[in-house]
């Protein structure tokens, strides 16, 4: 959770000829984050968004199925957020993106300014036309994949996650998968309880996890140097195994000195504890579902010693994996 006393802005941008579902959606969940479960407990409403919408030119725009929805205002009009979510758009790219060409470096603009940004489902080809996404992981409906593999080879897609981060970078694939994207947004703005809070009051699932979840990156801050993110990359698919600093050096092509010093630079933590924390975050997935021997999970995110990986989680966590894994794996409710 990011510390914040104020409210959160999330602007969500509004397409034609896409799904009205992905901006809808988004936007009610943002805006019961805080409240709809207080109000229905007894408590007062602790709103934690601002939710604002806008089309390119500021005028309505239309939906795949023909449903009008009228923004509040253009995008050249809006001031400073801290999130931006783009709702999907149609299915081929090559026929939309000239309609919609201000988009993009408007995005870029907004991205290098420390705004996060995210796409929902065929959304996130904005985020890949306006290069963001390039040497990034990326999702988007498995249905275009493979045209968006043609149209942007350079964005590393993962089209089995429904969701992933990189940088500040969010996407997600299916235009259900909005909700996913939105409450998975919700937890890491404003915590874990408040999502599930969200998540009860609107009964929606949590956002959907799955092995291939792992693969989230919600260690990585925005920075520039790319052979510190292929590091990263290299740490987040080998994270069930130690990896030695010298390994890693190998693999970037630096030395083991430059490679300590510009990891630290660029993600705010050493190689060894930046693996912990990959480890955890498996660990805290798996746990989420259900997992019942604590020891297993140590074992497959790289621990053989029990005792050394319930330390090393709960000075990450603040609670024991077993405690963690009472509190939030699913359960089954009773009316």
């Amino acid at each position: 959770m990011i510390e914040r006393n104020d409210k959160w802005d999330v602007a969500i941008v509004l397409v034609d000829e896409g799904y009205a579902s992905t901006a809808v959606g988004p936007i009610e969940v943002f805006a019961a984050a805080g409240t709809m479960w207080n109000e229905m407990c007894g408590s007062d409403p602790e709103p934690h968004f601002r939710v604002t919408t806008a089309s390119i030119d500021g005028l309505p725009v239309r939906s795949a199925y023909g449903l009008r929805v009228v923004p509040d205002l253009a995008i050249a009009d809006l001031g400073p957020v801290d999130l931006v979510m783009v709702s999907a758009s149609g299915p081929v790219p090559a026929e939309w993106m000239a309609r919609h060409s201000a988009l993009p470096p408007w995005l870029s603009e907004r991205y290098c300014s420390g705004t996060r940004v995210a796409g929902v489902c065929s959304g996130v080809a904005f985020l890949a036309e306006a290069g963001l996404l390039d040497g990034r992981l990326a999702t988007t409906h498995w249905g275009v994949a493979e045209g968006f593999s043609e149209r942007y080879p350079d964005v590393d897609w993962q089209t089995d996650l429904l969701i992933t981060e990189d940088a500040g970078l969010y996407c997600s694939g299916g235009v259900n998968a909005a909700s996913d994207l939105s409450l998975h947004l919700v937890e890491r703005l404003c915590g874990r309880d408040v999502a599930i809070n969200c998540s009860k009051a609107l009964l929606l699932d949590m956002p959907r996890a799955n092995q291939s979840g792992y693969a989230l990156l919600p260690l990585a801050r925005h920075h520039g140097d790319g052979k510190i993110r292929e590091a990263e990359r290299h740490l987040s698919a080998h994270f069930d195994r130690d990896v030695p600093v010298e390994e890693l050096a190998d693999v970037v092509g630096m030395s083991r000195r430059n490679l300590v010093r510009r990891f630290k630079e660029a993600t705010g933590h050493m190689p060894g504890a930046y693996l912990q924390m990959i480890r955890v975050a498996a660990a805290r997935k798996m746990l989420e579902d259900g997992a019942p021997s604590i020891e297993q999970v140590g074992l497959l995110v790289g621990y053989e010693d029990a005792a050394f990986f319930r330390r090393v989680f709960k000075r990450h966590s603040g609670t024991t994996p077993s405690a963690y894994r009472d509190r939030f794996r699913p359960r089954r409710v009773s009316p």
